[in-house]
């Protein structure tokens, strides 16, 4: 059984139709990354699976159950957590604050403070610092570990690279490869398709709201993604989600 399935989904932005009949699954220890064009959905479909955006059809299963009713704070207490596209720290509150908030609703499992500064070194020395006043990179690593506090099931991560350096990308990533070599379940929208396909175990590419192509990222090569991204062509038969 997946842990987590979409299934038919639809969201809208007023009369604007985001996603559009959306299905997939993903397994446990599964990095699935999203790609696709700006304006194809994929922030939207983070959203509706964090229960922070309405859907206006299909389904959200976690763990077989559907979840589709449950408020985004039920949704993290399952074990589902988001770190949005912009970060959205609490930027008046120091790094540790911003992590023990986070904290005062986690579940159990392996993250806390140590654990989530020991996969991100660099912000060991920020704890007292507001959040505001850190770098893009730091900023980014602390909405992570802020995700990581609530010892999720499945991490939401949107957009990772958007606006930082190539350096501080790299930082990130560095940091990341500790989660998930600990086994955990990532979806992630990047706008960067070489790294997406090194570090993912599947692929989605949307197009117009539609997942258009899917596959193992070992089976993709970019110029058939890149391909898909753009609607230069149909994808192969059986390429498409159902």
């Amino acid at each position: 059984m997946s842990l987590l399935a979409v299934e038919q989904l639809d969201a809208r932005h007023g009369l604007l139709q985001a996603v559009r009949d959306v299905s997939f699954t993903v397994s446990e220890g599964e990095i699935l990354a999203l790609v696709g064009a700006n304006g194809a959905g994929k922030t939207t479909l983070l959203r509706s699976i964090s229960g922070a955006h309405r859907t206006t059809a299909g389904r959200v299963l976690f763990n077989g159950n559907d979840i589709s009713a449950v408020p985004p704070s039920g949704r993290v207490r399952l074990g589902i957590a988001l770190v949005p596209e912009g970060r959205r720290l609490f930027t008046g509150m120091t790094v540790e604050e911003n992590l023990l908030v986070a904290g005062q609703t986690r579940r159990s499992g392996g993250w806390n403070l140590e654990t989530v500064l020991d996969a991100f070194p660099m912000l060991r020395p920020c704890l007292k610092r507001r959040s505001g006043d850190l770098s893009g990179g730091q900023q980014q690593a602390t909405a992570i570990g802020r995700a990581l506090m609530t010892n999720p099931r499945v991490l939401l991560l949107d957009e990772v690279s958007l606006g930082l350096s190539p350096l501080a990308v790299n930082m990130v990533y560095e940091s990341l490869q500790t989660v998930i070599a600990s086994g955990a379940t990532i979806v992630l929208v990047e706008q960067d398709l070489a790294r997406a396909l090194r570090i993912s175990t599947r692929v989605a590419c949307m197009l117009e709201g539609r997942i258009v192509l899917e596959g193992a990222a070992s089976e993709m090569t970019r110029e058939r993604v890149t391909e898909a991204y753009f609607g230069l062509r149909r994808p192969d038969a059986g390429s498409a989600a159902s």
